[in-house]
């Protein structure tokens, strides 16, 4: 099975004072602003980090789901927020850590079994798989 999914963007300008807008094939997002500013000095709009942020935070969601049900578990809720790391270097600017820290509310979970779902979640999510970066994770079974 191969499943295809389209994000696009346009540029237009220089690299500090041009101006982009990014889209997703679904319309959740459409023409939304992203440039230089957005990226490094504050300005309201996204950026790439941003984006691979959320689109790591929901893929690991619903592998975490996906490897509970294998469990026999099923998720309450689940809360994830991936932070990504650009960092700059004498070759450039590389993606070099991201942050997982997720909550969970799973009835009749135990802490071991918890954390074994939540760190295969991070190894076989597919956006986990796509990364050269370091990828850690913080995860906490609420009450």
């Amino acid at each position: 099975m191969s499943i295809q999914k389209t994000g696009s963007a346009e540029w237009q300008g220089s690299l500090k004072e041009g101006k982009g807008t990014v889209s997703t094939q679904s319309g959740s997002l459409k023409d939304n602003p992203y440039g230089f500013k957005h990226r490094f000095e504050g300005e309201p709009g996204t950026n790439p980090e941003e984006l691979i942020g959320a689109a790591h935070a929901a893929c690991y969601s619903m592998a975490l789901s996906m490897i509970l049900g294998e469990a026999n578990l099923e998720a309450e809720s689940i809360k994830t927020k991936a932070t990504v790391t650009l960092d700059q270097d004498a070759s450039g600017f590389s993606i070099s850590r991201i942050h997982i820290d997720t909550t969970a509310r799973i009835p009749g979970a135990d802490t071991s079994t918890f954390e074994e779902c939540a760190n295969k979640a991070k190894e076989g999510c597919p956006v986990s798989k796509l990364f050269n970066a370091d990828i850690t994770l913080d995860a906490k079974l609420e009450n």
